[in-house]
């Protein structure tokens, strides 16, 4: 197990994906995955207080509104629960921070913005780019 100092950040001036670094991203990635699963439980315990008790139609159709939209953003972080899993079984095989399609690194800074992020920032572009062409056709 490492202990990360407290003001620790991944560097460019460090070997790629050493053990601080790997370690970092894990941490990262885990506590995201808490966040999610908070809010989450939190969304479940207030949908599950009862059905919608508004007398006024306007106000009713507003509630329904608001949960449809809260349960669309919990169906998004499900998903999102599930790349942050994959990411952290990356970690485990020794994969995680190389672009699925180049072997190459990941920058740290894609890294650091998006964690989950399977792919370089040009193999990205060149994979929207592609779907771009072919849903234009």
């Amino acid at each position: 197990m490492i202990t990360l100092p407290p003001d620790y950040r991944p560097s460019d001036n460090e070997e790629f994906m050493n053990p601080l670094q790997t370690e970092y991203f894990r941490q990262k990635l885990l506590k995201w995955r808490a966040e999610l699963l908070k809010e989450a439980g939190d969304t479940l315990a207030s949908l599950s207080e009862g059905g919608i008790h508004e007398a006024d139609i306007t106000d009713r159709a507003s509630v329904e509104t608001d949960r449809a939209l809260e349960l669309r953003t919990r169906d998004r972080a499900r998903k999102l629960i599930g790349k942050i899993n994959l990411a952290l079984q990356r970690i485990e095989n020794g994969s995680y921070g190389y672009c699925e399609d180049t072997g190459e690194p990941i920058t740290l800074r894609r890294l650091e913005a998006r964690p989950i992020a399977t792919l370089s920032l040009e193999a990205q572009e060149q994979h929207e780019r592609m779907e771009k062409t072919h849903r234009d056709d």
